[in-house]
């Protein structure tokens, strides 16, 4: 725990961040049935660190060198790495400003770490939807603002409203831009799916690219599925699935991989979304190739250990 000290006319230098520098990643190691352990696109995880690096004023870190960082604390601590169905190791790496320094500049020395914990089934008892609240008096990020980059400071202004999605009843909450148009719920991507084939996800300067969504947007397509990444109003949603165009909706991440959501609650309406056989369909086909149960036909995996 960090207890800060209070010294008067001291000149005593102690690391202290004022300019709230920071930046990590969300990355899964998979145990095989053979006992080896796989990451699953580590290269984009990486680049992602470094798009987020550049956004924040924090140095790139060589893709090289943050793929090491993760084989050798899975060579390290091997033994955590559970075996279990949907169980995984999750890691964090993440970097910080740590500099002496009291002002408002680019920190010009900073900490970069790798954590990780033993994880569980996301959904105890099988994948359930969700109630999604939508969010009409927050942002989660704004134009040219840090929307892009995984950064803390995203995820600390979702809470005020998730825990607003709790109070009437939801599991998850969904924010719009200022022009209306869906981004994301506070930390995974939104997919809808139309009767026509196509499947659309938001798309804007303000939205994190989602490593999970864009592998399953590439399953998608292999089954011969249109995809397109463009702005979508929630009038649209909305419209779509009163007429019967949108057939599903769903979201995705590293932690639960997909999630359906099977309602939208806003102030003054509560609507039902359709549940198709996509998602989970996708999903299963996901996390096949992650553990090894399934040809990885795009070279998604590197094995750690």
């Amino acid at each position: 725990m960090f207890s800060p000290t209070v010294r008067s006319r001291s000149t005593r230098r102690r690391p202290c961040c004022t300019t709230a520098q920071e930046i990590f990643e969300g990355i899964k190691a998979y145990r095989h049935a053979d006992g080896s352990v796989h990451t699953f696109r580590p290269d984009r995880n990486a680049a992602r660190l470094q798009a987020s690096a550049r956004r924040l004023a924090l140095p790139e870190l060589p893709s090289e060198y943050f793929i090491e960082s993760l084989r050798q604390l899975v060579s390290v601590d091997e033994r955590w790495v559970p075996s279990g169905a949907d169980q995984s190791l999750y890691l964090r790496p993440f970097m910080f400003a740590k500099e002496a320094f009291l002002g408002v500049r680019a920190a010009q020395k900073v900490a970069y770490y790798v954590i990780a914990s033993p994880a569980g089934a996301y959904f105890t008892g099988g994948v359930k939807p969700v109630r999604i609240w939508l969010s009409e008096d927050y942002a989660r990020a704004g134009r040219g603002g840090t929307g892009k980059a995984k950064t803390g400071g995203n995820y600390a202004s979702s809470l005020l409203p998730q825990a607003e999605a709790y109070e009437k009843g939801c599991d998850q909450v969904v924010f719009l831009n200022e022009n209306h148009d869906v981004e994301e719920l506070g930390g995974m991507n939104v997919v809808f799916v139309f009767k026509d084939g196509r499947i659309v996800t938001p798309e804007s300067d303000s939205i994190l690219e989602g490593i999970t969504r864009d592998s399953l947007l590439q399953l998608a397509k292999d089954r011969g599925y249109t995809v397109e990444k463009r702005p979508i109003s929630i009038d649209e949603w909305r419209e779509g699935v009163s007429s019967g165009d949108i057939v599903e909706v769903f979201a995705c991440g590293t932690a639960a991989v997909v999630t359906p959501i099977g309602a939208l609650v806003g102030t003054d309406f509560e609507e039902e979304q359709p549940l198709g056989e996509l998602a989970l369909s996708l999903r299963e086909e996901l996390t096949d190739i992650q553990y090894g149960r399934r040809e990885d036909k795009h070279g998604w995996l590197l094995r750690l250990v």
